[in-house]
């Protein structure tokens, strides 16, 4: 018996050392962006927003906030967000760095708000959810970790703005059951061009 289907195409070359790996910035064949391409092997560099996860996380009505141990921002307060992983979902990258940072398991997760940002190429995914327990910890990213009244938030020393939305729109919706996702505030395109 013969196989009739035709041969599999080559896969493109591994760029090597001896190549000089993507450092032509230009329109590659059949796409409409400028990118990085290696001329040697003809690799594309494509660069692709990054995915922020984090979540509003409560016990009895107060808020979860770190005050961050690295740059940038270090020594401001947040809620416990960041990178997504690879292999990774936006729920559970959301548990893994309430976990990294304040050593704090979540439940009842729901998605409370998505942000765009395009001046530093993010998406922000942010969560409400309820701690399992209020005995929470600094991780190696947190200086510091407390659950706060909402009163007693400081406001002026929060790391990010995209913060002090999700904390805004997590007060609009704090004893309602449900609701749609919100998205950046209205005139804010998180670009600060704008």
């Amino acid at each position: 018996m013969t196989d009739t289907k035709a041969p599999s195409p080559a896969p493109p070359p591994i760029t090597t050392v001896e190549d000089g790996g993507p450092r032509i910035r230009t329109v590659p064949e059949g796409d409409n962006v400028e990118r990085l391409v290696c001329p040697d092997c003809g690799f594309v560099n494509y660069e692709n927003p990054k995915i922020v996860v984090g979540t509003v996380a409560t016990w009895e009505g107060r808020i979860l906030l770190c005050r961050r141990n690295i740059p940038p921002r270090k020594g401001y307060w947040t809620i416990p967000a960041g990178y997504m992983e690879l292999n990774e979902t936006t729920e559970a990258g959301a548990r893994r760095e309430a976990m990294e940072e304040a050593n704090a398991d979540l439940a009842d997760l729901r998605v409370l708000a998505i942000y765009n940002i395009p001046r530093i190429s993010q998406v922000q995914i942010i969560y409400h959810g309820t701690l399992t327990t209020p005995a929470v910890a600094a991780g190696p990213e947190s200086q510091e970790v407390e659950l706060f009244d909402w009163q007693d938030i400081p406001w002026d020393e929060l790391a990010f703005p995209s913060v002090h939305w999700a904390l805004g729109h997590f007060e609009e919706v704090r004893d309602t059951g449900s609701h749609p996702p919100f998205g950046n505030p209205p005139g804010d395109f998180g670009d600060m061009t704008r």
